[in-house]
């Protein structure tokens, strides 16, 4: 099969891990990739070229998935389109589908998900809202890196896993950054905006210890112990590099 045969999918999302393991779920399901990381990329990309399908995050630096995809709908109003989000809360997710979307995502989520969700799309298939609820357990009672979670979401690959890990790690410190001058100038909703998307990050990845620590500031933003807790939970991840790393440096 020729590739401008292969149904190419309009990927939405900012955040370069997400972005990278969602790219990665799309052609392992058999289908090619555009990607673009604003609404005017998306809308840039839209007018390029056919898409089979719009894969959207709800939250991008320039606007909200909702507003693109009223847009993207003027000049293609049956297209399929797929919303994902590192939202858990239901009035959110009830929006998007209210919104327009066939489904919602909730990330992280496995690589198997998007492939399944992206069928039910093209075939116009009813759709659902997966979601996975927070574990509740404090940062320290967690491991730095969980090897079995991220195994799971990247369906076995750890060659991914790693891939991924290594970006997560090279964007780690900037995010971290950005969010104790905004935690410093009471920002909260540039921590929140921050933390919404690391959250879906850390659950790509493996990053257990940091993904509570984000939790817990989602739930007080601007506090003065969750700020401490996240940086100090920070400085660990970045300071225990993941085992292939390990076995990289000792090489």
């Amino acid at each position: 099969m020729k590739s401008d045969d292969i149904p190419c999918i309009l990927l939405v999302e900012d955040d370069p891990v997400a972005h990278a393991f969602l790219a990665a779920s799309i052609e392992a399901a058999g289908f090619r990739v555009d990607g673009a990381g604003s609404v005017a990329q998306a809308l840039d990309r839209a007018a390029e070229r056919e898409h089979a399908a719009w894969l959207i995050d709800a939250n991008l630096p320039d606007g909200r998935g909702d507003a693109l995809l009223v847009q993207l709908r003027q000049q293609h109003p049956a297209r399929p389109a797929i919303a994902h989000t590192a939202s858990h809360l239901p009035e959110e997710l009830d929006a998007l589908l209210q919104a327009g979307f066939q489904e919602v995502l909730v990330k992280p989520l496995p690589s198997r998900a998007v492939a399944d969700a992206l069928q039910r799309a093209l075939t116009q298939l009813a759709s659902g809202t997966p979601g996975a609820a927070d574990d509740g357990n404090a940062p320290g009672a967690l491991p730095v890196w969980n090897d079995e979670d991220a195994a799971r979401t990247m369906g076995g690959n750890m060659q991914h896993v790693a891939a991924l890990r290594d970006l997560f790690l090279a964007e780690l410190p900037q995010v971290r950054e950005r969010i104790a001058e905004a935690g410093r100038l009471a920002r909260a909703a540039t921590v929140l905006d921050e933390v919404h998307k690391l959250r879906a990050s850390c659950g790509f990845v493996g990053a257990a210890r940091l993904a509570s620590a984000a939790a817990a500031l989602r739930a007080d933003a601007c506090g003065a112990d969750a700020l401490a807790q996240f940086d100090r939970v920070a400085e660990d991840t970045l300071s225990m590099p993941p085992l292939h790393r390990q076995c990289i440096d000792a090489c």
